[in-house]
């Protein structure tokens, strides 16, 4: 009464009735876990830094009986087409391009010093501006506010003779 399906992981998984128990004896571990068919395991790739690829080319290179390169990539784990995309890199100047470091060259410490200094004075400039604004801003409506609370009668450079 076996009834063999496919688990979605390329293996079979038999089926039984209700009821039915295995071959195994009653009271023994349970079956082993199958693997989950809706996680798919991906390997990772591997990746090798250039201080690596060189260190492995200069044992390669040092190999002089038949042999033991082989015996070398089956120890390193690595592929014989590893070794020759690594020559190639490596006559290309690829591998020293690699080991510098990544982003911005640094400048010298004065002139990333003041390139500094001079956006900070940037944002003070900016920001006395602004400021400067909101001062003749705040003058005017004072002066507004002063006409508009003046009692209308009351001005005292006008006469009252005329």
């Amino acid at each position: 009464m076996l009834d063999f399906h496919r688990n979605g992981a390329g293996g079979r998984v038999a089926s039984r009735a209700v009821g039915e128990q295995s071959g195994a004896a009653a009271g023994s571990a349970p079956p082993p876990r199958l693997p989950d068919p809706e996680l798919i395991e991906r390997p990772e790739r591997r990746r090798f830094t250039a201080e690596y690829k060189l260190q492995v080319l200069r044992e390669a290179d040092a190999c002089t009986e038949p042999g033991q390169i082989g015996a070398l990539l089956r120890r390193e784990g690595l592929y014989s087409s590893h070794l020759s995309d690594w020559r190639r890199q490596r006559q290309q100047g690829a591998l020293q391009a690699l080991e510098r470091p990544r982003g911005r060259p640094k400048g010298e410490a004065l002139a990333v010093e003041n390139e500094a200094l001079r956006r900070k004075l940037a944002r003070a400039e900016a920001e006395l501006a602004r400021a400067q604004k909101v001062i003749k801003v705040q003058g005017k409506v004072s002066a507004l506010l002063g006409e508009l609370l003046e009692p209308r009668g009351a001005r005292p450079n006008e006469s009252s003779d005329k």
